[in-house]
């Protein structure tokens, strides 16, 4: 139940943040629910092919079209108090990342997988819908930039199984992974922390 709630919730914060990127390229109510779309089921689709888990989660369960299409109809309805929309999508875009980086974890336990591997499933989880979006939006992903982005799903994985071998309950060893996630991402952009990058600096 707390993962199904999890997965909702991930779905609609990333959902608003696809629907905001798709106001901000001024797309049609079709290309707004595409984008959402995808954004909100791309790392989940990706994560399912990878392990074998066909049809995807969204084809089993078409629960999630209908979260998605209420997601878009509600940023529809309040987009003119979504006004800071860089401010509003970085916000829902860092939201689901930490959520869907949990849940991609548990499904890469569930499929016996390596915790490395668990770790590499959450990150694809959390980011590829943002990378599609991106795509298809005409932009540079995110992840292939220097921000701090990936990074955040990685040590928030790391923070999971280092909790998960103390045995801690799952409800604390999920909050403290979605929250590690969140805080790092939102401290990198905060104080403009960057990886390191291989081009120098334009003048």
């Amino acid at each position: 139940m707390l993962f199904q709630t999890l997965d909702i919730l991930g779905t609609i914060a990333f959902a608003i943040s696809g629907v905001l990127t798709a106001f901000s390229k001024r797309l049609d109510p079709f290309g707004v629910f595409i984008i959402a779309f995808v954004t909100a089921v791309g790392g989940g689709t990706l994560r399912d092919i990878l392990i074998g888990n066909t049809p995807v989660a969204w084809m089993q369960d078409i629960t999630l079209i209908g979260v998605v299409a209420a997601s878009v109809v509600f940023a529809l309805v309040l987009r003119n108090r979504l006004d800071k929309l860089r401010t509003s999508l970085f916000l829902f875009d860092t939201i689901g990342l930490g959520m869907f980086t949990l849940i991609g974890i548990e499904k890469g336990i569930g499929a016996d997988l390596h915790p490395l591997a668990s770790v590499a499933l959450g990150t694809i989880t959390g980011t590829f819908g943002g990378v599609i979006r991106d795509i298809l939006c005409n932009e540079i992903p995110v992840l292939f930039q220097k921000e701090i982005y990936a990074t955040t799903c990685i040590v928030g994985g790391m923070v999971y199984f280092l909790l998960a071998y103390f045995e801690l309950p799952m409800f604390w060893v999920a909050l403290a992974t979605i929250i590690t996630v969140i805080a790092i991402r939102l401290l990198a952009v905060t104080l403009k922390l960057s990886l390191p990058s291989f081009y120098p600096s334009e003048k």
